[in-house]
């Protein structure tokens, strides 16, 4: 593989994900990302997308991640088209803030439809929960501040 072990911590669930080692089904990869479907799904669709690379979570991010969280979003609408989700509006897709993100491995959540979301994924995912920034949220404090707060 092209990533060193450095970059793999060997009690992350998601490093493990991203390198076969559970039998998580892969959505979708490519050589920096990997998307597959959330163990606990708040909605119809729920997707996970986390870079290989080991990042602890969005505060982590620097105004140099931005690509990185653009493409990231991108994968989100990918898989959220290719289940067929048929309105891309309906979509709620962030990070959760520490300590709420369960996993210590950055991953964007994608889903799908939000409206349809029950009372406790909204709770979790939903506008008006104060631990879940949106991703367009995240990428304009990453443009001004150049971290995530």
């Amino acid at each position: 593989s092209v990533m060193g072990t450095q970059d793999v911590f060997e009690d992350c669930l998601f490093c493990q994900i991203v390198n076969n080692q559970t039998d998580t089904e892969i959505l979708l990869s490519n050589e920096e990302l990997v998307c597959f479907p959330d163990m606990k799904p708040g909605a119809t669709h729920h997707y996970l997308v986390v870079p290989r690379t080991h990042i602890n979570n969005c505060q982590s991010l620097k105004r140099d991640n931005i690509p990185l969280v653009e493409r990231m979003e991108e994968m989100g609408r990918s898989i959220l088209e290719m289940r067929k989700v048929s309105d891309l509006n309906d979509v709620r897709m962030g990070f959760h803030l520490p300590p709420f993100s369960s996993v210590p491995h950055l991953h964007l959540h994608a889903l799908a439809p939000a409206s349809q979301m029950k009372p406790r994924s909204q709770l979790r995912y939903g506008s008006q929960s104060y631990w879940f920034i949106p991703v367009d949220k995240v990428l304009s404090q990453l443009k001004t501040q150049g971290k995530v707060k």
